[in-house]
């Protein structure tokens, strides 16, 4: 059943699509929310590891919402991979929040650092100080702790972050102190959790279990506890959770016309709109759009050139872990004890090296925190080691251990070079149980991107030791995190080697949009969460202008 047409439908609710659905009622245009996932309130958060982590109160079950996945040379399997939170909000509602902003390199990088064999980087059509401004209106709108200071990669900035950091555990010394022994640079973690009463929101109660859960106070910024309530309190957003998008139509002049969607009983609706924005994720935008076929797109929305759903981006990533006793070493080293869970301190001396002394140049982020408590994982983590795995009284006493330790680690957060063998396809052969083909995720790694993460892990696992801990682990140097998404659809001026132009709006479709992560030519050294927000109030301005004018 078709409904009342509005001036903007926007799929999704995350990062991208909020802060759009919050400047377009602000302006005064009706705007629907499509979300496929369930509106949660603060009070369905709980700390209940099962429900959060092992079954699907964020993550759709791979038998009911399969993503398919291969390395390159290697038959499709079916995972849950790929998936971020399905819900209002999407993956800002299970975020730790770390908010890192781009650097101006990373806007530039094929111009100056070129593009490594075997990638198709390519430079962004705009440049850092075209996002500045609306990292700026980002962080505001979202509420961001921290504290900037100098160091050699610090981005341009007008002034400090919105809020005052937040606490930081006593080993943030720590690593201050051993960095700066080595010859580096130590800085506060910005962090998108409030640190102060803000906005009619609670400050942080320091719970420790950020990662993998939802707020419970409204601390933490998701798009969820800030932007969304401010959009539909312009009382012109109207938000449709558990509402799954099928397709979007067209017209007999190739524009979008409206978009089919299951409603949450599971009635097919018709949503028509003037303009109609996709932010479903990096990997679910490419898949609604391809399996979006018409006579006048056979092969997919906007997919013209055969762009849609190529240049998938990650994040590489990389670990180690440094243990400590609290038992032997409590004594000597008296902030075992404290009980703060912010660490917020990262490393970005190797965000780029100044020559190929090492076989590459664009490095990235390091980030330190106390290892995530849930005890589940970690039990199951200590079970699994070694070739026959550990039992009985062995696994007791280790799980005694765990207990008596503190376990500091990093994350790294790489460049990963898009390439042409990572892509995102659709799969008829295998369907959800919307009935609908799934994203069929191909992925090659490129071997600069192993070579630079193993070297960001040498060096945390310098700042490691140089603590004199009673162990140091090395977790990984050859991952990816797929909850940070983007490529698919990027943007650029050349209609013939990008999907979007410049505002995000689809060179083949001129009234649809794509505004997560999917427009991004390259993944930076950082999580891309900001980036995404920022880029969608940029968007936001754009195309309000363009309706007010009658586009």
């Amino acid at each position: 059943m078709a409904k009342e047409s509005v001036d903007v439908c926007i799929i999704g609710s995350g990062a991208g699509g909020a802060p759009l659905a919050l400047e377009l009622g602000r302006a005064g245009f009706k705007v629907v929310v499509l979300e496929k996932g369930a509106w949660y309130q603060q009070t369905d958060f709980v700390h209940d590891e099962i429900m959060n982590s092992r079954r699907n109160f964020f993550m759709p079950l791979p038998w009911d919402e399969p993503h398919l996945w291969r390395t390159e040379g290697q038959p499709y399997q079916r995972t849950n991979e790929a998936w971020t939170a399905n819900c209002v909000g999407g993956g800002t509602v299970h975020m730790s929040g770390f908010f890192y902003r781009l650097k101006p390199v990373d806007f530039r990088m094929k111009t100056e650092l070129g593009a490594p064999a075997g990638s198709n980087v390519v430079d962004w059509p705009i440049t850092y100080k075209d996002l500045a401004p609306y990292y700026d209106k980002a962080e505001a709108e979202l509420g961001v702790s921290g504290n900037a200071v100098p160091h050699p990669f610090l981005e341009p900035r007008k002034g400090n972050y919105p809020l005052p950091p937040l606490a930081e555990h006593p080993v943030a010394g720590e690593i201050d102190k051993a960095a700066k022994a080595l010859g580096w640079h130590a800085i506060p973690t910005a962090r998108g959790i409030v640190s102060q009463p803000y906005r009619g929101r609670d400050p942080c109660v320091y719970c420790s279990l950020c990662g993998s859960y939802g707020c419970e106070h409204g601390a933490k910024s998701s798009t969820a506890a800030s932007l969304i309530p401010a959009a539909i309190a312009t009382g012109k957003v109207e938000l449709r959770p558990k509402c799954m998008a099928k397709e979007i139509t067209v017209d007999e002049e190739g524009l979008a016309k409206s978009v089919i969607y299951l409603d949450a009983d599971g009635v097919e609706q018709e949503q028509p709109a003037r303009v109609i924005v996709a932010s479903c994720t990096a990997v679910e935008s490419a898949r609604l759009l391809l399996n979006s076929k018409s006579s006048r797109f056979p092969n997919g929305l906007g997919n013209d050139n055969g762009q849609v759903g190529k240049n998938l981006l990650f994040s590489s990533f990389g670990q180690s872990k440094a243990t400590f006793s609290v038992k032997k070493r409590g004594e000597e080293l008296p902030w075992l004890h404290a009980n703060l869970p912010f660490v917020n301190r990262s490393l970005q001396d190797f965000y780029v090296l100044p020559d190929e002394r090492f076989g590459f140049r664009k490095g990235g982020t390091l980030g330190f925190m106390w290892s995530h408590p849930n005890p589940i994982f970690a039990a199951v983590g200590i079970a699994r080691k070694g070739e026959k795995g550990v039992f009985g009284k062995e696994l007791k006493d280790k799980l005694r251990t765990y207990r008596d330790s503190r376990i500091l680690e990093f994350e790294i957060y790489g460049e990963f070079l898009s390439n042409d063998s990572t892509y995102v396809g659709v799969d008829g052969n295998v369907k959800d149980k919307f009935g609908l083909p799934v994203a069929a995720i191909s992925i090659k790694r490129h071997p600069l991107d192993f070579k630079m993460t193993q070297f960001l892990v040498e060096r945390g696992e310098e700042v490691l030791q140089a603590m004199k801990p009673d162990r140091v682990d090395r977790v990984g140097t050859a991952g990816e995190t797929t909850i940070l998404q983007g490529g698919t659809c990027r943007f650029g001026k050349d209609p013939a080697t990008s999907v979007l132009d410049p505002d995000c709006r689809s060179h083949a479709v001129k009234n649809l949009y794509v505004v997560d992560g999917s427009f991004m030519p390259t993944s930076g050294g950082v999580p891309l969460t900001l980036t995404i927000a920022a880029n969608s109030f940029r968007v936001a301005e754009r195309l309000v202008a363009s309706l007010k004018k009658g586009g």
